[in-house]
Protein backbone atom coordinates (compact mmCIF):
# COMPACT_ATOMS: atom_id res chain seq x y z
CA UNK A 1 0.00 0.00 0.00
CA UNK A 2 0.98 3.41 -0.67
CA UNK A 3 1.59 5.34 2.54
CA UNK A 4 1.91 8.47 0.77
CA UNK A 5 -1.14 8.36 -0.88
CA UNK A 6 -3.13 7.02 1.70
CA UNK A 7 -2.12 9.83 3.76
CA UNK A 8 -3.00 12.47 1.22
CA UNK A 9 -6.34 10.86 0.80
CA UNK A 10 -7.09 10.55 4.59
CA UNK A 11 -5.52 13.07 6.23
CA UNK A 12 -6.56 16.16 4.45
CA UNK A 13 -10.55 15.26 5.05
CA UNK A 14 -9.49 14.51 8.84
CA UNK A 15 -8.07 17.47 9.20
CA UNK A 16 -10.69 19.75 7.26
CA UNK A 17 -13.88 17.72 9.49
CA UNK A 18 -11.62 18.95 12.93
CA UNK A 19 -10.84 22.35 12.18
CA UNK A 20 -14.17 22.81 11.05
CA UNK A 21 -15.61 21.06 13.49
CA UNK A 22 -13.80 23.46 16.14
CA UNK A 23 -15.31 26.05 13.98
CA UNK A 24 -18.81 24.63 14.22
CA UNK A 25 -18.74 24.59 17.95
CA UNK A 26 -21.22 27.25 18.43
CA UNK A 27 -23.57 25.22 15.24
CA UNK A 28 -26.36 23.57 16.78
CA UNK A 29 -27.42 27.05 19.53
CA UNK A 30 -26.94 29.27 16.59
CA UNK A 31 -28.11 27.73 13.78
CA UNK A 32 -31.20 27.25 16.29
CA UNK A 33 -31.47 30.70 16.38
CA UNK A 34 -31.16 31.57 13.10
CA UNK A 35 -34.30 33.06 10.94
CA UNK A 36 -34.17 30.21 8.06
CA UNK A 37 -36.18 29.36 5.41
CA UNK A 38 -38.83 26.82 4.80
CA UNK A 39 -36.57 24.78 2.89
CA UNK A 40 -33.64 24.51 5.84
CA UNK A 41 -32.80 21.09 6.31
CA UNK A 42 -33.08 20.53 10.57
CA UNK A 43 -30.05 20.50 12.32
CA UNK A 44 -29.88 16.64 12.47
CA UNK A 45 -29.50 16.14 8.63
CA UNK A 46 -26.14 17.67 8.63
CA UNK A 47 -24.00 15.36 10.43
CA UNK A 48 -25.04 12.34 8.43
CA UNK A 49 -24.91 14.79 4.53
CA UNK A 50 -20.72 15.42 6.05
CA UNK A 51 -19.90 12.41 6.81
CA UNK A 52 -21.26 11.24 3.76
CA UNK A 53 -19.31 13.82 1.65
CA UNK A 54 -16.03 13.73 3.66
CA UNK A 55 -16.12 9.73 2.77
CA UNK A 56 -16.33 10.55 -0.76
CA UNK A 57 -13.70 13.45 -0.42
CA UNK A 58 -11.36 10.49 1.03
CA UNK A 59 -11.65 8.45 -2.30
CA UNK A 60 -11.39 11.44 -4.35
CA UNK A 61 -8.18 12.29 -2.62
CA UNK A 62 -6.89 8.71 -3.29
CA UNK A 63 -7.46 8.62 -6.64
CA UNK A 64 -6.17 12.01 -7.93
CA UNK A 65 -3.02 11.52 -6.23
CA UNK A 66 -1.43 10.03 -8.94
CA UNK A 67 -2.71 12.00 -11.55
CA UNK A 68 -1.96 16.22 -11.57
CA UNK A 69 -0.35 18.16 -9.27
CA UNK A 70 -3.43 20.79 -10.07
CA UNK A 71 -5.72 17.78 -8.91
CA UNK A 72 -3.81 17.71 -5.64
CA UNK A 73 -3.41 21.48 -5.21
CA UNK A 74 -7.50 21.93 -6.09
CA UNK A 75 -8.15 19.21 -3.46
CA UNK A 76 -6.30 20.82 -0.96
CA UNK A 77 -7.65 23.96 -1.30
CA UNK A 78 -11.20 23.08 -1.24
CA UNK A 79 -10.91 21.38 1.59
CA UNK A 80 -8.97 24.53 3.31
CA UNK A 81 -12.02 26.33 2.42
CA UNK A 82 -14.14 23.33 3.78
CA UNK A 83 -12.26 24.36 6.96
CA UNK A 84 -12.32 27.76 7.25
CA UNK A 85 -16.53 28.57 6.50
CA UNK A 86 -18.17 27.35 9.70
CA UNK A 87 -15.59 29.16 11.94
CA UNK A 88 -16.09 32.18 9.64
CA UNK A 89 -20.28 31.57 9.86
CA UNK A 90 -20.88 30.27 12.97
CA UNK A 91 -18.03 31.62 15.19
CA UNK A 92 -17.19 34.75 14.15
CA UNK A 93 -20.60 35.09 12.80
CA UNK A 94 -19.46 37.15 10.00
CA UNK A 95 -22.34 36.53 7.21
CA UNK A 96 -20.42 38.43 4.40
CA UNK A 97 -17.34 36.80 4.90
CA UNK A 98 -18.72 33.46 5.19
CA UNK A 99 -20.44 33.99 1.85
CA UNK A 100 -16.88 34.90 0.42
CA UNK A 101 -15.58 31.65 1.73
CA UNK A 102 -18.59 29.24 0.43
CA UNK A 103 -18.91 30.84 -3.14
CA UNK A 104 -15.14 30.56 -3.52
CA UNK A 105 -15.39 27.25 -1.87
CA UNK A 106 -18.18 26.48 -4.79
CA UNK A 107 -15.91 27.85 -7.25
CA UNK A 108 -13.00 25.40 -6.14
CA UNK A 109 -14.89 22.73 -6.23
CA UNK A 110 -16.64 22.97 -9.74
CA UNK A 111 -13.11 23.28 -11.37
CA UNK A 112 -12.32 20.29 -9.48
CA UNK A 113 -15.30 18.36 -10.92
CA UNK A 114 -13.96 19.83 -14.37
CA UNK A 115 -10.65 19.01 -14.48
CA UNK A 116 -11.23 15.46 -12.63
CA UNK A 117 -14.26 15.12 -15.49
CA UNK A 118 -11.27 15.10 -18.28
CA UNK A 119 -8.97 12.43 -16.27
CA UNK A 120 -10.84 10.62 -13.92
CA UNK A 121 -14.89 10.45 -14.47
CA UNK A 122 -15.40 8.61 -11.55
CA UNK A 123 -14.22 10.90 -9.01
CA UNK A 124 -15.97 13.60 -10.75
CA UNK A 125 -18.84 11.63 -9.85
CA UNK A 126 -17.97 11.08 -6.56
CA UNK A 127 -17.51 14.83 -5.85
CA UNK A 128 -20.64 15.88 -7.75
CA UNK A 129 -22.71 15.62 -4.50
CA UNK A 130 -20.55 17.84 -2.14
CA UNK A 131 -20.36 20.44 -5.32
CA UNK A 132 -24.39 20.27 -5.21
CA UNK A 133 -24.36 20.00 -1.39
CA UNK A 134 -22.00 23.09 -0.83
CA UNK A 135 -24.47 24.95 -3.74
CA UNK A 136 -26.88 24.42 -1.47
CA UNK A 137 -25.44 25.69 1.79
CA UNK A 138 -24.15 28.53 -0.35
CA UNK A 139 -28.14 29.32 -1.32
CA UNK A 140 -28.94 29.05 2.64
CA UNK A 141 -25.88 31.16 4.02
CA UNK A 142 -27.24 33.49 2.03
CA UNK A 143 -30.97 32.86 2.93
CA UNK A 144 -30.61 32.88 6.92
CA UNK A 145 -30.52 35.94 9.22
CA UNK A 146 -27.16 37.84 9.65
CA UNK A 147 -25.53 35.29 12.06
CA UNK A 148 -24.97 38.15 14.67
CA UNK A 149 -28.04 38.64 14.99
CA UNK A 150 -28.88 35.16 16.57
CA UNK A 151 -25.96 35.29 18.78
CA UNK A 152 -26.91 34.99 22.57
Amino acid sequence: MNLRRLAFAVLPVVGAAGLGGLGARSAPSTYARLDKPTWAPPASAFGPVWSALYAANVVVGWRPYASSPSARRLHMAQLALNAVWPAVFFSAREKRASLAVIAALDATVAVEVALLGRDDPLAAALLTPYLGWCGFATALNAAVSTPAAAAP
